[in-house]
């Protein structure tokens, strides 16, 4: 099983609105999307919400940017943590991964 890779960048975030909205674009959520932590779990955890071909593969969704964000918003970034944390622990085919460094660039679009 080769996971399919899903980068979450959230370069720019500064509020809940912002983190639901890149989360619904790199998610390809329906317009309905309730933009809620509710509504974020429930994507989440639902293969047959995921882009075409990670229900089968399984979902990484590599979250990159994070940092600013969790210190403008740090209650709203602990949520939003608990909310990746427990979608992914109830949904096998799920993980979701923090990326220490500043980059939303994956390991082949690097120099060198």
């Amino acid at each position: 099983m080769t996971r399919r890779v899903l980068p979450l960048d959230l370069a720019g975030v500064t509020d809940k609105a912002g983190l639901m909205d890149r989360c619904a674009r790199a998610l390809d959520l329906p317009g309905w999307f309730g933009r809620n932590w509710d509504a974020l779990a429930d994507s989440l955890g639902d293969p047959a919400r995921w882009p075409e071909g990670a229900d089968e593969d399984g979902l990484l969704i590599v979250v990159h940017n994070w940092r600013p964000y969790a210190e403008v918003r740090p209650d709203e970034w602990e949520t939003a943590q608990e909310v990746f944390a427990e979608a992914a622990g109830r949904t096998p085919a799920l993980t979701v991964a923090l990326a220490l460094g500043g980059s939303s660039q994956g390991p082949s679009d690097l120099p060198g």
